[in-house]
């Protein structure tokens, strides 16, 4: 008998941040390329965790979340952006935003059905529409000098009689842009004119620069009744490892995500839960340092980069920031990447994998600033200083 995989995931391999990590793990490179801080989120948050593993949340919790951090998800929700939600009805905790967002596609997509994401976009999000057995149809965020846009006319090409759901993540990754109020009005305007679902990824809603805020498309007029709005604790408190985050949207659409998340991981982090409840309580002073000192750790990278000739685009949000292969001479942001890791000392992240067509994104690569200032010094001083030899040539074209 010949067994093989099923023929929707046979094209989907290893995510690129386990491939770009092993290589900085190899060579010793300063690691740019997976979007994890190095340093621990606030010690009241900490704390708070170890005091319920000693007093003894280890089971189970309930499928849908502790009371307590359901009841801090709301009131977050309803303080920041004055959008209520019942947490008793309206609100699902999950192992992180991945499982929310791969939940929220099994449980609400069709086989057949169309999903429109906003390209280049995180790479878990073709695994689950494929999973789910739909399809989906592209919107291209092009580099300007003003960052990533996107062209009206395309996102209505791109809706057809069989789209069921509209993806959107902002802030953005991987390219660090914040969709204005103007863009969010609409791709609400197609969402209610379509009748379409949408499933919103806010897990950095916090980390905006430069005075922009971040808009949840749930507050729009038409929308809070059909859409699904997904972030989490990891990047808001910097504990990417603990994985946990939330779906909240109108009571019908959180039920069915919940019926898929239970199949899947039932329940987990019960600790870490009671901490992130504490977290988003008591700790939100924390998260606008956090802000603030990621902001300056991108203006030292991006300055660092524009000193050493190298074309960058502005991130209003996010870890991350584009860069131009071609700044050092490369037309392939793969090869460049490679070559970075083994021969210039740093791990980026090509960018190109997070398109359909990697041509459509291969002259940009990705770099994490979410690290130590002077880990960031480092990896300028790399990067400024690189240099392919005659054995590391930039790729021409190929």
């Amino acid at each position: 008998m010949t067994f093989g995989v099923r023929t929707a995931l046979r094209g989907i391999g290893t995510t690129i941040f386990s491939e770009m990590t092993a290589l900085a793990q190899r060579t010793g490179a300063v690691n740019l390329g997976q979007g994890f801080p190095d340093t621990d989120g606030p010690a009241g948050m900490l704390a708070a965790a170890q005091a319920a593993i000693v007093g003894g949340l280890n089971q189970y919790p309930p499928v849908d979340g502790l009371p307590a951090l359901k009841e801090a998800i709301v009131q977050a929700r309803l303080a920041r952006y004055g959008l209520a939600y019942d947490p008793a009805t309206e609100v699902v905790t999950t192992a992180g935003a991945t499982e929310a967002v791969a939940a929220a596609l099994l449980a609400l997509c069709e086989p057949g059905d169309e999903v429109v994401l906003f390209e280049p976009y995180y790479d878990s999000y073709l695994a689950n529409v494929a999973m789910a057995g739909a399809t989906h149809r592209a919107v291209p965020l092009r580099p300007t000098d003003d960052g990533f846009a996107f062209d009206p006319d395309d996102l209505r090409r791109a809706v057809t009689g069989r789209t069921r759901m509209i993806v959107l993540n902002s802030p953005h990754n991987p390219t660090g842009k914040v969709f204005s109020r103007a863009e969010l009005e609409l791709i609400a305007q197609v969402c209610v004119e379509r009748d379409l679902i949408a499933v919103t990824d806010e897990v950095y809603e916090y980390l905006t620069y430069d005075g922009l805020e971040h808009v949840p498309l749930a507050g729009l007029p038409g929308m809070r009744e059909r859409t699904v709005t997904i972030s989490s604790a990891g990047k808001t408190f910097s504990c990417t490892g603990w994985k946990i985050g939330w779906a909240l949207g109108p009571a019908e659409l959180v039920g069915a995500v919940r019926k898929a998340k239970q199949f899947m991981t039932f329940a987990s982090g019960t600790p870490f839960q009671a901490a992130v409840a504490h977290a988003l309580t008591h700790e939100l002073d924390w998260v606008a340092e956090l802000t603030k000192s990621l902001q300056e750790r991108r203006d030292l990278l991006r300055s660092g980069l524009t000193a050493a000739g190298v074309r960058t685009y502005p991130a209003q949000g996010t870890y991350f920031l584009q860069a131009d292969a071609a700044s050092w001479g490369y037309a392939d942001g793969a090869a460049l990447c490679r070559d970075l890791a083994e021969q210039g000392g740093v791990v980026a992240i090509p960018t190109q994998v997070f398109y359909d067509d990697p041509a459509s994104g291969q002259g940009l690569v990705r770099f994490a600033f979410c690290k130590r200032p002077e880990v960031l010094s480092d990896a300028v001083s790399r990067l400024s200083t690189f240099r392919p030899s005659e054995t590391f040539r930039p790729s021409e074209g190929k």
